[in-house]
């Protein structure tokens, strides 16, 4: 993180400074998409952005580690403490761990709901113990925790024209289409892990079962069965997508630049899957260098103007 950015936030102390450089590393390692987008932001903005994604990050870590032979409950043991650690330090605004003690800072600063962290940790739990979900609705419920808070984490951070209240939803949509989007992508590399996010019905719908994806998945051949079903998770992210896009008018205009490229890359991730002929069982989706920088230059050029149309953020009184 540049001392630019710690000294716009007005971030003094050392050691607070410290922490939010590392959860800055932890958003860059993992997050190369959002962190990308995140440079978007006025400066005096970003820490917090780090701080709450570098969390994210670290607490995913804890339950994916491939390389850890910890059992599941060892795992929850884990997460447990650093529930009971970010508790204390959501009351007290200390830590000892660095990332928790940036995180806590930032909730105080921006006045992020406590119920958002709880909701997080409690479909990081999740992850240990469910390997798939009967019905979206079932997995609305896990992404409500997993996605949909970090979306609403985010908006005191951004701001917005309008009452928080009015721009939650739509928020809390753009988390939900992102973490869905990786889903559609990840799906070989989610089913190595036990895991299958895809709901149970809509694979059902067009013949497709836990046994269909792992034998796509180890003899590399493609079955049409599976192609229609990923064509109907995509569809049903882009309607998610859909309920998030008003959102977008509806945040200060110096953080609309910032969220509008992640709009615009996690979209691409989605034509990246047709484009392979959704052989995401076999392959990762990405979108090419190029076109990623010229959406991140076409979001510079936005944000450059909105910084010359404004002096200082219209964000609203915060509640």
């Amino acid at each position: 993180m540049t001392e630019r950015e710690l000294d716009a936030a007005a971030i003094r102390d050392p050691g607070l400074r410290e922490a939010y450089r590392l959860s800055r590393r932890l958003n860059a390692r993992h997050g190369k998409t959002y962190f990308l987008a995140t440079r978007l932001l006025p400066p005096e903005r970003r820490p917090a952005v780090h701080a709450l994604y570098g969390f994210a990050r670290w607490a995913d870590d804890i339950v994916d580690d491939q390389g850890s032979d910890a059992t599941p409950a060892e795992r929850a043991a884990v997460l447990d403490a650093l529930e009971t650690r970010l508790l204390g330090a959501l009351r007290t605004g200390e830590s000892s761990q660095p990332v928790v003690r940036a995180l806590a800072h930032t909730a105080a600063t921006y006045r992020i709901s406590p119920g958002h962290f709880t909701d997080f940790m409690a479909s990081m739990r999740s992850d240990l113990v469910v390997t798939g979900y009967p019905t979206y609705a079932d997995l609305r419920r896990y992404m409500h925790g997993s996605a949909a808070v970090i979306g609403l984490q985010m908006l005191p951070v951004l701001g917005t024209v309008v009452p928080p209240a009015e721009a939650a939803p739509h928020a809390a949509a753009l988390g939900v289409a992102f973490q869905l989007t990786n889903f559609v992508r990840d799906v070989g590399e989610d089913l190595d892990r036990g895991r299958v996010y895809l709901p149970e019905d809509l694979l059902a719908a067009h013949g497709v079962d836990r046994e269909l994806l792992r034998w796509s998945r180890a003899t590399g051949q493609r079955d049409p069965r599976i192609t229609a079903a990923l064509r109907a998770a995509l569809d049903l992210t882009r309607q998610v997508y859909r309920e998030a896009r008003p959102g977008l008018a509806m945040l200060d205009p110096r953080a609309r630049p910032c969220i509008r490229t992640a709009f615009v890359l996690y979209s691409a991730i989605l034509e990246a899957v047709v484009d392979s002929g959704f052989d995401v069982l076999h392959r990762r989706a990405v979108v090419p260098r190029r076109h990623r920088a010229a959406l991140a230059l076409d979001g510079l050029a936005r944000s450059s103007a909105a910084r010359l149309r404004t002096s200082r953020p219209r964000q609203r009184e915060l509640s």
